[in-house]
């Protein structure tokens, strides 16, 4: 991206100024080095989310972002229903509510090492991944209208883990307001055998240990040490959500033209928050929000049995769980004014700061777990949340590394059984169905990780706590 087209704030953020159309500014995070690797796409698609009505301060795009469907994956952006404010699928993302759980485990790096190959051909045996790829858990209709009311509860009450599990985890593992009527048969039709599976692409499950702490104090307060093992569980909605973005962007876009709403690009289709079709899609949205939180929590026991095998004693206990492709209705503080927006985050994670009251009481002191995910042989970061961020971002953050590279692009540079050996040979173990996925998510297809947490905390969205490596990983 050329930075002349921008306005320095400081070293952490940049500014498109109103013009053309826009009713707010573009705000970019980022480094110089972050800023200048960005593809031109994502302050074109940022400027044109900055068109749609009832936005509120900015546009925002977070220093991991890169080009998406309508809003950059990275993209952040309130709306204000009373001032018309709409919702757009295209905000919210197709893997609906996909995001990260973090568990820490009781055991040190000194301990898994020796057993990281077995270790993760166990959890290649137990944690479906790949395209397509169905568990064991086949449901019923009603059972998965079951699912999407009642999210990770649903699972803990069918012995898929354990009630602490739901206290970390955001809205306590079941989002309100969810409508199973609104998800089509199409779509309910192609989850029904996917519950518990990680899918593809850049979803994975990796165990980890903390190589350094930044942050003593929210270090304690997430029990996290120098030297502990972790498991990140990055997966979301399936199939299932991404019908649900499907169904709705036709939906969406009529109302658009019902209702006289121009759009800047017709992936950006969305309705008022307050219309039929928009209620309707965050009927539908909400449910998808569930099937993620369920997905994640049966793929928690999985992980615990899959540890239980070598392990017999270990704990595995839940620190965070946040997803990163949502749009909720939150109360933030606007010039001075509490107002009920709908935020938007699209590859970005929620961030609240210290004292929020939706926060765990063990972590309401320091702030929210941030998780930032690497790809496959990179670092991974847990930060905190900051009380800055929520007047910056609306509390928001960066959700991973972001691609510099598309993934046919990567295909043509990386051979997956080749980089399979690399990282064994630096001691990382990654189990995957089909190479093209490991060399679609090569690492060096992504921006530098490292980069994108300093980026994080200098731009005071959240500071880092913890830098993670990987010792063993299953990929979708």
């Amino acid at each position: 991206m050329q930075l002349t087209s921008l306005v320095r704030i400081d070293d952490f953020r940049w500014q498109i100024p109103p013009r053309g159309g826009q009713r707010v500014p573009v705000i970019l995070f980022g480094t110089r080095k972050l800023i200048e690797e960005m593809d031109d796409k994502v302050a074109e698609q940022a400027t044109n989310v900055a068109k749609l009505p009832g936005i509120v301060a900015a546009s925002m795009a977070m220093p991991d972002a890169h080009w998406g469907y309508g809003f950059p994956i990275g993209g952040v952006a309130a709306f204000d229903p009373d001032e018309g404010g709409i919702i757009s699928a295209g905000g919210v993302g197709f893997d609906i509510s996909c995001g990260v759980r973090c568990l820490r485990t009781d055991l040190t790096i000194e301990d898994v090492r020796p057993r990281a190959r077995e270790l993760a051909d166990l959890l290649f045996e137990y944690v479906p991944a790949g395209v397509g790829e169905e568990g064991n858990l086949k449901l019923s209709p009603r059972e998965l209208d079951e699912v999407l009311a009642g999210g990770a509860r649903w699972a803990l009450e069918r012995g898929f883990g354990v009630p602490e599990d739901l206290e970390y985890v955001e809205e306590h593992g079941c989002m309100a307001g969810a409508v199973p009527e609104n998800v089509s048969e199409t779509a309910k039709k192609r989850q029904r055998g996917e519950m518990g599976t990680l899918g593809s692409g850049n979803h994975y499950c990796e165990v980890q240990y903390v190589e350094r702490i930044y942050r003593r104090d929210a270090a304690e307060a997430f029990g996290l040490r120098e030297g502990q093992v972790v498991v990140s569980i990055h997966c979301g909605s399936r199939g299932l959500g991404h019908q649900i973005g499907t169904d709705y962007l036709v939906l969406l876009a009529k109302a658009a033209s019902r209702l006289g709403i121009v759009l800047p690009d017709r992936e950006l289709a969305c309705a008022p928050v307050n219309s039929a079709e928009g209620k309707q899609y965050i009927g539908a949205m909400r449910a998808g929000i569930n099937c993620a939180l369920a997905n994640r929590q049966i793929i928690t026991h999985l992980v615990r049995q899959a540890f239980a095998r070598l392990f017999p004693s270990a704990r595995l206990e839940t620190l965070y769980d946040v997803s990163h492709n949502t749009c909720k209705l939150e109360r933030h503080e606007v010039d001075g004014r509490t107002r009920w927006l709908w935020i938007h985050r699209k590859g970005a994670t929620r961030s609240f700061g210290p004292g929020h009251p939706e926060l765990p009481e063990r972590y309401r002191a320091v702030g929210q777990p941030v998780i930032i995910g690497g790809s496959m042989g990179t670092a991974s970061h847990i930060l905190v949340g900051t009380a800055e961020a929520e007047q910056r971002s609306f509390s928001s953050a960066s959700h991973g590394a972001g691609r510099t590279l598309s993934r046919n692009q990567a295909v043509k540079q990386w051979d997956g059984r080749k980089l399979l050996k690399e990282l064994e040979a630096r001691g990382i173990y990654v189990r995957s169905k089909g190479m093209r996925g490991v060399a679609e998510e090569a690492p060096g297809a992504y921006k530098d990780v490292d980069e994108v947490a300093r980026a994080t905390e200098g731009a005071r969205l959240a500071d880092r706590v913890a830098r993670l490596l990987p010792v063993a990983c299953v990929k979708g």
